[in-house]
C-alpha cells in the first residue's frame, strides 16, 4: 500500500488560479453559486498586504493543489488568547481517502498551537456526514449550546438604515 505525500504550505497571491479553482469546486460540492468576478478579485486582494483579512493554505500532492483551508484569528475575552477560526477546509473528491484532508486539518491545528491560540473553531454543514464523522473521530467537541447566527450585507444595511455603507 502506497502512502500519499502531502505538502501543506501557505498560499500567496500567485496561487490565485489554483485557489479559485478549489473554491469553485467547493461551491459545486455545496451546490452553491461560485464567487463572481468582483468577489474573485476581492479574494485575491484580501489575502495580501500588510494586514490580510484571511490566510489560505494549500495541500499539494505531487505539486498539484488537492485542497485548501482558509483561516483567520478571532479573540477570546475569557481566555485572553486568540482563536484560530477555520472558515473553509476542502479536498477535491479525487484526493479524498488519501489522508489529504487529515494532513491539512492537522496542519491547521499545529498552526493554532504555534500561535498560542486557546482554541480552534469551525462550523460544519448539518448534512456533511463525512466531515461530522471525522470531527467526532478526532475528539472535537460539538457545541450544541451555541447557535450560529448570520447577517447578510443587505440585512446589515437594513439595520443601519440610511448610514453610508462600507465597501461592497
Amino acid at each position: 500500500m502506497s502512502t500519499t505525500s502531502v505538502q501543506i504550505r501557505r498560499a500567496t497571491q500567485r496561487d490565485a488560479p489554483q485557489l479559485l479553482s478549489l473554491i469553485d469546486a467547493l461551491a459545486a460540492y455545496e451546490k452553491l453559486k461560485p464567487p463572481d468576478a468582483a468577489a474573485r478579485q476581492r479574494l485575491i486582494n484580501d489575502m495580501g498586504g500588510e494586514h490580510p483579512k484571511y490566510e489560505a493554505y494549500l495541500a499539494e500532492v505531487n505539486g498539484t493543489a488537492a485542497g485548501y483551508a482558509f483561516v483567520f484569528e478571532t479573540y477570546s475575552s475569557f481566555l485572553a488568547r486568540p482563536t484560530l477560526y477555520l472558515e473553509d477546509i476542502f479536498v477535491l473528491p479525487s484526493y479524498r481517502h488519501q489522508k489529504v484532508g487529515y494532513a491539512l486539518f492537522k496542519e491547521m491545528v499545529a498552526e493554532a498551537y504555534r500561535r498560542g491560540c486557546g482554541r480552534m473553531e469551525w462550523a460544519v454543514l448539518d448534512w456533511n456526514r463525512l466531515a461530522i464523522d471525522f470531527y467526532q473521530r478526532i475528539g472535537a467537541t460539538y457545541l450544541k449550546e451555541w447557535c450560529l447566527y448570520r447577517l447578510t450585507h443587505d440585512e446589515m444595511k437594513a439595520i443601519i438604515g440610511s448610514l453610508p455603507t462600507g465597501p461592497s
